[in-house]
């Protein structure tokens, strides 16, 4: 319940004064540059949008779900239906969400000079025309919020992805006797996270830099992944819709050029 503390954001963008004209020109039609600055940040928003999580501990658990459902084969197209109604209304909930903190946050720190952000205390600044004094409350319990529902995510997503390319015993189904290995992972995953905390490391600049990373990674996986759902010999399996089909490969070419041209303006 505390994630519903982000919809402050979507409240909050319309308390103050937004130019919503141009909010509304520049996201359907953007300025876009081929700098370094521009890349590495649309490389972020990218890595947070399709995060590798989602192939390894979304793709595992799903498969758990089925087998362990015994799902026969004519029930099939009703499971893969309640998984695309459960996907499609989660990104769009979250990208909502996602756009009213980026409106919000630009209309409020960055339209005063504020572009660099260090600290919570400072990005929650961003509720304060709504929140007034509970400002760093309400971001504080949302942070909360989420990181409960993220740390089991991404340090699940990690003991499944070793796990998967590993060969040893994983999910979250077995009891820790049983998959000794997984459950280590999500440990030790879990308890580095911990002690990063615990670090004079610049905490924003962390989370954006893993989101950049996220980015680079996610790529590869998606080109794999796609080149595996498109051949003849999945699709005689399980059918995939064409419009499916080509907005992953859209989805696909965008990250994998986004990602190569970052690479080069490193360079």
């Amino acid at each position: 319940m505390t994630t519903f503390v982000l919809l402050f954001y979507v409240a909050t963008a319309f308390t103050i004064n937004v130019p919503w004209q141009h909010v509304l020109q520049t996201t359907l039609f953007p300025h876009i540059t081929f700098d370094r600055d521009f890349l590495t940040m649309i490389l972020a928003v990218f890595g947070t949008t399709i995060s590798p999580y989602l192939f390894f501990w979304q793709a595992c658990q799903e498969a758990e779900e089925a087998a362990l459902t015994r799902y026969p084969h004519q029930d099939l197209v009703g499971f893969f239906a309640r998984i695309s109604i459960d996907t499609t209304v989660g990104m769009v909930l979250s990208n909502v969400v996602a756009f009213f903190i980026i409106v919000t946050t630009a209309a409020t720190l960055h339209a005063n000079g504020i572009t660099q952000i260090q600290t919570a205390a400072q990005a929650a600044e961003a509720l304060r025309p709504l929140a007034g004094d509970f400002t760093f409350f309400l971001f504080a319990l949302g942070i909360i919020g989420t990181g409960l529902l993220a740390v089991p995510v991404l340090a699940g997503s990690a003991a499944y992805a070793v796990s998967e390319t590993s060969g040893i015993t994983g999910s979250l189904e077995l009891p820790a006797t049983r998959a000794i290995g997984f459950y280590a992972v999500i440990s030790a995953a879990t308890l580095v996270g911990a002690g990063l905390a615990a670090t004079p490391v610049d905490p924003i600049a962390f989370l954006f830099w893993a989101a950049v990373i996220n980015g680079v990674i996610s790529a590869p996986i998606m080109l794999a992944m796609m080149t595996f759902v498109s051949a003849p010999s999945f699709r005689s399996v399980v059918s995939v819709p064409l419009p499916l089909l080509i907005l992953g490969w859209t989805a696909t070419g965008l990250m994998t050029a986004t990602t190569i041209s970052f690479g080069i303006s490193l360079l």
